[in-house]
This record gives C-alpha cells, structure tokens and sequence, in this order.
C-alpha cells in the first residue's frame, strides 16, 4: 500500500513544486486515514522530499542551459566578455598615451 500511494503521489504531484509544508500535509492525512503509519509517513516525507529537490535541481539546470543556448542565438554579449572589452579598451588607451606622450603630439 506505502508503494502504491508513493507512486501515486510522485506521478500526480509535480515534484519540483512540492513544498516540505505540502508534502507534510499530504502525510499527514495518509497517517490520519489510517493509510501510512507514523514511520512510514516520515520516511515518505523524506523521499519526497529528496525528489521534489533533485527536480528542482534538474529544472534549473535544464532552465539555464536554454537561458544560455537563446542568448547565444540571439548573440547577446556576457558580463564576462563585456569585462574582457573593457580591459583591452584600456589597455589600448594606454598604449595609446604612452605614443602620444613618446612623439609629444596631443591627438593622433
């Protein structure tokens, strides 16, 4: 019967949404029917609750690789590349000063 409810409740409940308050609930009401007894409604607690994170987890790993993949098809700059242009913007500035400053013109 543990088995049946269990499998019940992970194909009808989407696990990434579950709450701990949620899960707790719905073992508790399988404990008061008479359907689970405590060990048993703590142990499926648990259980659900691992599921619920290791999809949560799955979601936001799959959510970010589209993230990733559609701003790279829509070719949007990163933090990390706009901070590497910067850098090499000023050290072109540099560059730049150094020659001017070496053949003492002003502007090129």
């Amino acid at each position: 019967m543990f088995e049946l409810i269990k499998k019940a409740m992970f194909t009808g409940i989407g696990m990434a949404a579950m709450t701990k308050d949620k899960v707790e609930e719905l073992a508790a009401d399988f404990i008061k029917k008479g359907n689970l007894s405590e060990q048993e409604g703590r142990k499926l607690v648990d259980e659900l609750m691992k599921k619920s994170e290791e999809s949560q987890t799955e979601f936001k790993k799959q959510l970010d690789e589209i993230v990733c993949s559609t701003l790279e098809k829509m070719e949007v700059a990163r933090r990390g590349q706009i901070d590497e242009l910067r850098e090499e913007i000023m050290q072109l500035r540099q560059a730049v000063e150094k020659l001017q400053n070496a053949s003492g013109a002003d502007q090129f």
